[in-house]
């Protein structure tokens, strides 16, 4: 089973006919990856990212420049997810680190839109939110069964979306070429309206892949992996609301 969480295309999520394979040997029972342990770290990285957010968040509004801290903050949780990917075994440490430099981005990008476009943020949490809870509710009472075909569809838009914005960034940097999804458009709202409904939709797909993962009795270290993925969804949504909401407020 692969999600469409680049983070969760990974051999420690996969099975086959007779066992789990890469680092995620099956353990004794009491060691095993569950639901509740999962969600009790996703909670814990939450307050992580929070707590950390709040340090950039505050030097924004004390007249502070944290440039540095919100570049470093977000290549540094990239390397950490990258090295996680490899080493899913080491994320009882890697995932708690995530959660406090990818904080340190949030918190500072947060800041930055909330002071050009007041209570903007309050606006993009609670949209994240609402979407999580209302795809997880979606998800338990099988209203939206995670297939083949879905698994496929939500695949191949996620990646033309990060082949869209890589090949924007890099002719944006070398060119003046400026990317439709900048402005405030139809066009560009309709792009940002359609990269939030893909990531809503890999939230399906890592609610499965972490259900899947508990039936295979992966080791206990995993409701940290499984956690990190699904913070890493909620992230992207939350910082796509951020950037819907900004372009409505500037019509």
């Amino acid at each position: 089973m692969n999600s469409n969480n680049p983070f969760f295309k990974t051999k420690a999520f996969k099975e086959n006919d007779n066992d789990v394979t890469h680092n995620a040997v099956v353990i004794d029972y009491n060691q095993n990856m569950t639901v509740s342990g999962t969600i009790n770290k996703s909670f814990l990285m939450l307050l992580l990212l929070i707590a950390s957010a709040a340090i950039t968040w505050t030097m924004v509004f004390n007249g502070q420049n944290p440039i540095i801290f919100i570049a470093g903050g977000a290549i540094v949780a990239f390397v950490l997810v990258l090295i996680a990917t490899f080493k899913p075994q080491n994320s009882s440490f890697l995932a708690p680190g995530y959660a406090i430099f990818e904080g340190l981005f949030i918190g500072g990008i947060s800041a930055i839109f909330d002071s050009m476009y007041p209570g903007i943020v309050i606006q993009a949490v609670s949209c994240t939110f609402v979407t999580f809870f209302v795809c997880f509710a979606l998800y338990k009472y099988e209203v939206v069964k995670v297939t083949e075909q879905f698994k496929s569809v939500v695949l191949a838009a996620t990646l033309a979306i990060a082949t869209y914005y890589l090949i924007s960034w890099l002719l944006s940097m070398f060119t003046s070429f400026q990317p439709v999804h900048y402005g405030n458009s139809m066009m560009s709202i309709g792009i940002s309206v359609f990269v939030i409904i893909i990531a809503a939709l890999n939230l399906f797909l890592d609610f499965d892949q972490i259900e899947k993962g508990v039936q295979n009795k992966l080791p206990k270290y995993m409701e940290w992996y499984g956690a990190m993925g699904l913070m890493i969804t909620l992230v992207w949504l939350y910082i796509e609301f951020l950037r819907l909401l900004s372009k409505l407020n500037r019509k």
